[in-house]
């Protein structure tokens, strides 16, 4: 399966339709052999003690693409935040993540995903494109997580 963003627009509105790879567990080994060095946006995920997902970031990347963004926020090494560092020691990590070669159709899909799962403070930006943007996700495998 081809994994990416297809995008469909009518007037001032546009629809966007993601595939996401499989969910996978954050081991060095497999970011490196599986995840591919180009632009996309990604999820990272923890698991609790109750076997949920735990949302821990979803952003894009460009320069150094997927492969090395998610290897570095999935490596306890290279993170300063103290509350993040402990997660990604005691917790179990997971990721999926999406390519995609346009830095605008990236910003809509981050702000839309962040507004919906962080609607006090998305963080981030729109491309200021459209008026109303719509997502629809398939992925592989059923994705269920807690806030």
């Amino acid at each position: 399966m081809d994994y990416g963003i297809s995008v469909q627009e009518k007037g001032e509105a546009v629809h966007y339709s993601i595939r996401w790879s499989p969910l996978e567990l954050a081991e060095r080994w497999s970011i490196n052999a599986k995840v591919p060095a180009v632009a996309g946006v990604y999820e990272i995920y923890w698991m609790d003690d109750h076997n949920h997902l735990r949302m821990l970031s979803v952003g894009q990347t460009h320069y150094g693409g997927l492969r090395s963004e998610i290897r570095r926020l999935t490596d306890p090494e290279l993170i300063t935040d103290t509350k993040t560092k402990k997660t990604l020691e005691e917790q179990e990590i997971w990721f999926r993540y999406c390519p995609s070669h346009s830095p605008e159709i990236m910003a809509d899909v981050v702000w839309y995903f962040k507004k919906t799962y962080f609607p006090e403070n998305p963080g981030v930006e729109h491309s200021g494109r459209y008026r109303k943007i719509y997502m629809n996700e398939s992925a592989p495998d059923k994705l269920i997580w807690v806030p």
